[in-house]
């Protein structure tokens, strides 16, 4: 053969050469996938969200942490660790970050702290994100005055200051309970303050991407086909929210948790002898100068916490923005 000449099967080749390598490049990923490559590659959320894991697994076993280090139990005082004025010892080999007035190990109580304040941060968001979603959804796709009912009962509830409502609240339930014993005094007292109040954000941001999303085309198309009010709503319309509801209740957790912190710290939150966060920073408030330990490892540990969930909650935003690079 000439030099040249055209040659069919070396053009074809190089066609399916071309054609393997672009079909190489380009790689179908799932919605699931293509969130998982953009969150990881944020190292600042990662981190984060591997402190919120250490968080929660060592509030799950706070009890096997505290025995393998060799720490009393978070509401064992021991009146030996005080000098003969009463101010307890600070930080030592046995006790790292050493004792309250009462003798009790700081260390001890940060970590069954976590507990109180974890499960406070993450039930009442759960609660009051269902609450709120639900409402939303029922809200944005039905309107007329199922709309604006609940609206109305949205905008009451935001027109109380929640600090005050909570105090108000928190102090009425703190002997007997409130709702004939359901509410108990303490963690679920908080729980319940917390999601009578923040559903109304979570009802607000769902109620505006539904009344967006039944005049979509999808959801006239399953209409047509025959689907129910109740199919639509949460087999069409809801798979939608996921990303926002998600981001919205991620950064909804560390205010959670700051709202338990703040009514313990005015004592009207956890009721003693539970260790709390918010409560040992109460304690520790007029004793700072002298006992500082006492306040800077609890108030370091819930910075710590409210700081990962927000970083979390700001990487899971960029990774489920639909407009992020693939």
């Amino acid at each position: 053969m000439s030099v040249g000449a055209f040659d069919p099967s070396v053009e074809g080749a190089a066609a399916a050469d071309a054609v393997s390598i672009a079909a190489g490049e380009v790689e179908a990923r799932s919605p699931l996938q293509l969130f998982w490559r953009r969150f990881r590659s944020d190292r600042v959320a990662m981190g984060s969200a591997i402190i919120i894991v250490l968080l929660i697994l060592m509030a799950i076993f706070a009890g096997p942490i505290t025995s393998i280090l060799g720490l009393p139990g978070p509401n064992t005082e021991n009146i030996n660790l005080t000098d003969a004025f009463g101010t307890p010892l600070g930080p030592t080999s046995g006790h790292p970050f050493g004792v309250d007035p009462l003798g009790e190990d700081v260390l001890s109580r940060v970590i069954y702290g976590a507990r109180v304040s974890l499960e406070v941060g993450i039930i009442g968001t759960f609660l009051s994100t269902f609450l709120g979603v639900v409402g939303g959804l029922v809200a944005g796709y039905y309107g007329g005055w199922v709309d604006t009912l609940l609206s109305r009962i949205a905008d009451v509830v935001l027109s109380f200051p929640i600090l005050i409502l909570g105090l108000g609240i928190a102090s009425a339930c703190s002997v007997n309970g409130c709702l004939g014993g359901l509410i108990t005094p303490g963690v679920t007292t908080i729980i319940f303050i917390i999601v009578i109040s923040a559903w109304t954000y979570i009802y607000r941001i769902t109620r505006g991407q539904v009344l967006s999303l039944r005049e979509k085309e999808f959801v006239e198309a399953a209409r047509s086909l025959g689907a129910s009010n109740r199919r639509i709503m949460f087999r069409e319309i809801l798979p939608n929210l996921i990303a926002p509801v998600i981001v919205y209740s991620s950064l909804l957790i560390p205010s959670n948790i700051l709202f338990e912190a703040a009514l313990s710290f005015l004592g009207v939150g956890i009721r003693p002898p539970t260790a709390s966060w918010g409560s040992m920073i109460a304690d520790a408030s007029d004793k700072f100068t002298i006992e500082w330990w006492y306040m800077v490892f609890p108030g370091a540990a819930l910075l710590i916490t409210v700081l990962a969930f927000n970083l979390v909650g700001d990487g899971l935003q960029d990774a489920l923005n639909p407009k992020a690079d693939r």
